[in-house]
């Protein structure tokens, strides 16, 4: 069996759209999958529509957070998608996304003399859940940079947004309230940013244990097999379950569907214990 449990579409920073998206997941014969896109469900209610009775759909999305001043991703799976207080926390979300954005156009135009256009405001605007990603893709569609990376390194990465991430302890007990699963985004550090070592991570993971988190993502695209042999060892030992996923984005990363480690060694659902915590088989 296939699984792959941290995907984005075009809903947040991905390219696809949920119905690429799940021709794709087709496409590739993974049998369990979760869709997590960035502080918005929206895209869980349009996917379903598109896939067949014999894959294995987990309701997700991915929470951006800061617990007690360690910033840090939260992974929601299998949420009540009537969860009165998980909307609240989302809604807050998409503004705290929007003051976000607000920021950093001021910024490219104030230092780098970049104004946008209405047609590009106005496109961005329409983002259910709007990410530096998106106005990267805007200076890679003006040749301004190559790619999204470069454009976010060269434009957009030293400008400074403020806090306007969640409040990792409210997070997660939002999810918990709204029958869903807390889990650790690629806890060693994600897409581009330097690897956490052992003595980095440790007291990292008691703070996020304090805040009631319930599972480590393990197996990851750009985590080796010392990196996951390490995070295997923290989740069995602190009783926390375990789950994989490729962060795939589409054209926005070069990361397939369903890679879930470095080496792109296949990974048995069996090992990702959140599957058999939910009865999924």
């Amino acid at each position: 069996m296939k699984a792959d449990l941290h995907i984005h579409s075009n809903n947040s920073d991905g390219s696809d759209t949920t119905q690429e998206l799940a021709e794709k997941i087709i496409k590739a014969r993974i049998n369990i999958f979760a869709l997590t896109d960035h502080d918005t469900i929206d895209g869980c209610e349009e996917i379903k529509n598109y896939l067949p009775d014999n894959i294995t759909f987990i309701k997700g999305c991915e929470l951006t957070c800061k617990a007690k001043e360690q910033k840090c991703h939260v992974l929601c799976y299998n949420y009540n998608p009537n969860s009165k207080a998980l909307h609240n926390l989302i809604e807050r979300g998409k503004k705290l996304r929007h003051q976000k954005l607000e920021t950093r156009i001021k910024y490219l135009k104030e230092v780098w003399n970049i104004e946008l256009t209405d047609e590009e405001l106005n496109w961005l605007n329409t983002r259910k859940s709007v990410v530096k990603t998106h106005l990267a893709n805007i200076l890679v569609k003006r040749k301004l940079a190559k790619n999204n990376i470069k454009a976010m390194k060269k434009y957009l990465d030293a400008c400074k947004t403020g806090n306007t991430r969640f409040d990792g302890e409210e997070a997660i007990q939002v999810i918990k309230e709204s029958s869903g699963i807390p889990v650790w985004a690629h806890p060693l550090g994600g897409e581009g940013e330097r690897h956490l070592t052992p003595d980095e991570f440790l007291p990292k993971l008691d703070i996020l244990k304090s805040c009631g988190i319930m599972g480590l993502e393990c197996y990851y695209s750009r985590y080796s097999k010392p990196e996951i042999e390490f995070l295997i060892k923290c989740a069995s030992d602190n009783n926390l379950l375990i789950t994989g996923g490729s962060d795939y984005h589409g054209t926005n990363k070069d990361i397939p569907l369903c890679r879930l480690n470095i080496n792109d060694t296949p990974i048995s659902s069996e090992k990702l214990t959140l599957l058999e915590y939910l009865n999924i088989k």
